[in-house]
């Protein structure tokens, strides 16, 4: 999908045209790839998280690590600003994210 590197939203939808010369029909297939796109880089974020979670498990670590919940919301909001997105709902989703992880970290432990 072409996008502008850190100006804004998608631009063209995967054959390249832009959301204006679409219909709603064609709109609407664009949302329903792109929150496919979500869900799967939501499923990867998930696996590599859990992955963290067995590594911090072997070496007998904490389960959270503030600073770098801190780091994960400061680039979250960094990278909103950079799409023109509204930084209080991202970050909302990342801390949502974050939550959903360290919950099943915990119950991983348990």
């Amino acid at each position: 999908m072409g996008r502008e590197t850190g100006n804004g939203p998608a631009d063209d939808d995967a054959a390249g045209r832009r959301p204006n010369d679409m219909s709603l029909e064609e709109l609407r297939d664009e949302i329903e790839s792109i929150d496919r796109d979500i869900v799967d880089l939501i499923a990867r974020r998930t696996y590599v998280a859990d992955t963290v979670a067995e590594v911090k498990a072997e070496r007998g670590l904490e389960t959270v690590d503030e600073d770098q919940e801190a780091a994960v919301m400061e680039r979250a909001g960094e990278n909103a600003e950079a799409f023109d997105v509204d930084a209080n709902l991202v970050k909302a989703i990342f801390r949502l994210l974050i939550e959903l992880n360290k919950i099943s970290q915990r119950s991983k432990r348990e």
